[in-house]
């Protein structure tokens, strides 16, 4: 049977004829109906429901996955320490973790023991003495820049407002580290939690990166494999090379301190505080590492001293640019100092301090691995120099042929 001219429905076909551009008539409205498969419906609405559901797991539990990343993050920086003990002495990488996990904390303990005391000698010092530096400091600013900085009774409450905050961070630091009661136990459980899963990633770190590895196809596996082993360069590489310098620049500035006349206690606090942030902050740790220092060296000891270790922090850092990070960290993470310092603040604006902390290891590997994956080419273009005598509107611009 053929189609009614009339665009009626044929009872052999049993569907609409598609009218052609030539039998339409002007004005005329063609309505084309479209026709989903039920399945196809169910599908799309089995997709959503399964996404919005994984996405509310995630929500619920970004506490452990944070955990697992800070964790995987820790078996990568000790992964080539752990991988040096199993080469040296033939360890099993169990045993090779459980001693780097002791050494850790011993370190730490150490740590604690003598800062926390440094700390509230420090605090002591401020409290008893505070006034006294900040008018000496007034003066000093009066008679020789021709300003005041402040007057002797907010001096009075700069001090004490210093005394009390830094009697609240000793407080919380031993409230954290030996009074954990009630409120404590979600720290251990989260603490206990990274130390588990940071020792089975790196107890068997082989056995899980083949476990991923045997997912992919085995040119994929050669990028994720090399990926997986430059973030454990990256990440291990600026770990120790950081905690070197860390330990060279304490040193430094404890010595310098000691050899000036500030207390051992204070000297000590001091260049903990001092090593660590102008080593692990990038850019701007460097001068706030050294200030802290430097003006309690000179509340203590006057401006010789604090001229001294100004002294000392400008000539280390000149020893560090010039010869000690390029021979420590140059062959395991090259960082442009304007990347290093945006991708730290991104990193802390994004996960707070850990971020931070994370952020240079992790922007190392990316920039390592746009080197290897993205094309680059010669520059064959150079701006020509000026023409000495000639304006740029009369100096002639050639343009480069096309092929």
């Amino acid at each position: 049977m053929t189609t009614p001219d009339d665009g009626s429905i044929s009872p052999a076909t049993g569907s609409a004829p598609v009218p052609s551009p030539d039998t339409v008539a002007p004005g005329q409205t063609v309505v084309h109906k479209v026709e989903i498969e039920t399945r196809i419906i169910w599908q799309i609405i089995g997709a959503a429901l399964t996404t919005l559901v994984l996405l509310w797991a995630l929500n619920e539990a970004r506490g452990v996955v944070s955990m697992v990343a800070i964790s995987f993050f820790f078996s990568l920086a000790l992964d080539p320490l752990v991988r040096r003990l199993t080469e040296r002495f033939e360890w099993r990488r169990g045993p090779a973790t459980g001693v780097v996990y002791v050494a850790g904390l011993v370190f730490g303990f150490f740590l604690i023991v003598i800062l926390i005391p440094s700390i509230a000698q420090l605090a002591k010092s401020v409290g008893e003495n505070g006034a006294a530096w900040i008018a000496d400091l007034n003066e000093f600013t009066e008679d020789n820049l021709g300003f005041e900085l402040s007057s002797e009774a907010n001096a009075a409450e700069l001090a004490e407002g210093a005394d009390a905050a830094l009697d609240e961070w000793t407080d919380d630091a031993f409230g954290t580290i030996l009074g954990i009661a009630s409120s404590g136990v979600g720290f251990l459980f989260s603490l206990a939690t990274i130390a588990m899963f940071t020792f089975y990633f790196t107890a068997d770190a082989p056995r899980v990166k083949r476990a991923v590895l045997r997912l992919f196809k085995p040119d994929t596996q050669l990028r994720i494999g090399w990926t997986w082993d430059q973030a454990i360069v990256q990440t291990g590489g600026y770990f120790y090379s950081r905690m070197i310098l860390f330990f060279i620049n304490g040193l430094g500035f404890f010595f310098t301190m000691v050899a000036v006349g500030v207390p051992t206690t204070v000297a000590v606090s001091l260049a903990l505080f001092g090593g660590f942030v102008s080593v692990f902050i990038p850019a701007v740790g460097t001068y706030i590492g050294a200030a802290i220092p430097i003006l309690i060296t000179f509340a203590l000891e006057g401006v010789t001293a604090a001229l001294i270790v100004l002294g000392y922090a400008v000539l280390y850092q000149q020893v560090e640019n010039l010869w000690l990070s390029p021979k420590i960290s140059s062959e395991t993470m090259t960082l442009n100092g304007g990347v290093a310092f945006g991708a730290a603040l991104a990193g802390g604006a994004i996960a707070g301090p850990m971020g931070a902390f994370t952020a240079l290891p992790v922007a190392a590997l990316m920039s390592s691995f746009i080197s290897n994956y993205v094309a680059s080419y010669e520059v064959v273009y150079e701006s020509p120099p000026p023409t000495g005598g000639e304006s740029s509107k009369s100096r002639k611009r050639k343009r480069p042929k096309a092929g």
